[in-house]
């Protein structure tokens, strides 16, 4: 005979009372490691991708192990909060990627900081005004975000995590209806990701481009005739209408973000770390100076060219490769590039953020 509804929920709840038990007897543990710390750092962002790893290779499902590594994050996010409440800076306003990036990669319990613009995020964590930072660095649609490997040539903030948030863009308006909408504000980014979808469905709209997504919402609150590119997060804050989800044109659209910090992470079993390079500008010079990486095993997993503002046609070289700048075989590539670079910049080791495989 089967179990009547009324005997699952009663497994359900008997199973909820076994896991608010674990889960305190948990927290209380996390404290006595607090205490063994005594007022070390209470974010370890290479402890942490430990733990979220091994949950995922436990998870034998059903859930998805992209949840699970969310509730975790939250309960870690809220045994930190028992000893220190971080301070996150953000571009703001409330309601951007930015800030859900924020939370997605430390937990809801944390004081997120908005600010106005991508230097302001660099330099609350330069300052010390907040332990640190989230600031967007590449589009996997649109590209590199050039005011932020502007700022990493010059900061000495270092790169402490990396955020790999999927940005699924929604229509939002005061409008019940999209035939109502005579304009569409977004950020310039969200504009270029949803322009065929833009161009089927509202080809009569001008699009105008805005500081940021949540600024967008704002605008389309004050504004009947107006839509908004911007997070679901967005149209719950400015109270809109989401009149369409998901209008991205690329499905897999997705935003890298970097965490910034006053020091890096240690080595936590699977990680990145982030150079600038500059070199001669002569013919082979860069395939010279990247050729230690080939020759010790150390994967690069992305390059990218910058101007290098200190004259003309000179660029430096942004790079990510696998493995921490402690493993054997980074720290005899680097050594080896220190000796051919004319510039190089270490701009810090740090977990690796789980891949769409992974995921």
């Amino acid at each position: 005979m089967s179990e009547s509804l009324q005997d699952i929920r009663r497994k359900i709840d008997a199973l909820d009372a076994r896991l608010v038990k674990l889960i305190s007897a948990r927290a209380k543990i996390a404290q006595q490691v607090g205490k063994i710390k005594n007022g070390a750092l209470v974010y370890r962002p290479e402890r942490e991708a430990q733990v979220l790893r091994r949950v995922s290779e436990l998870n034998a499902g059903p859930m998805p192990s992209a949840a699970l590594r969310r509730i975790y994050s939250e309960i870690m996010s809220a045994c930190r909060a028992m000893e220190d409440q971080l301070a996150v800076a953000y571009l703001g306003p409330q309601g951007t990627y930015s800030q859900e990036a924020a939370i997605r990669h430390f937990g809801g319990s944390i004081d997120t900081r908005s600010c106005a613009t991508i230097d302001d995020v660099f330099k609350q964590v330069e300052s010390g005004a907040t332990g640190y930072g989230v600031a967007p660095v590449e589009n996997s649609t649109e590209g590199a975000i050039g005011r932020t490997l502007d700022l990493l040539l010059t900061t000495p903030a270092k790169v402490c995590g990396e955020i790999m948030l999927p940005v699924r863009q929604n229509l939002m308006s005061k409008a019940k209806d999209r035939a109502a909408i005579k304009k569409v504000y977004s950020h310039t980014q969200s504009l270029a990701q949803c322009q065929h979808w833009l161009s089927r469905h509202l080809p009569g709209a001008e699009r105008i481009a805005v500081v940021s997504n949540a600024e967008a919402a704002l605008l389309a609150s004050r504004d009947a005739k107006a839509g908004a590119i911007a997070s679901k997060t967005a149209a719950e804050l400015y109270k809109l209408n989401l009149l369409a989800r998901n209008i991205q044109d690329e499905s897999s659209n997705t935003t890298r973000f970097l965490v910034l910090a006053r020091e890096d992470a240690p080595p936590s079993g699977h990680d990145k770390t982030s150079l600038i390079l500059s070199t001669r500008n002569v013919p082979g010079a860069i395939h010279d100076l990247l050729s230690p990486l080939a020759k010790n095993g150390v994967s690069m997993t992305r390059l990218e060219s910058r101007p290098a503002k200190t004259g003309l046609w000179e660029y430096v070289f942004y790079i990510d490769i696998d493995g921490h700048a402690r493993d054997a075989k980074v720290a005899q590539a680097l050594a080896e590039i220190e000796r051919k670079a004319s510039f190089v910049k270490n701009l810090g080791s740090y977990p690796a953020a789980p891949t769409a495989a992974t995921r």
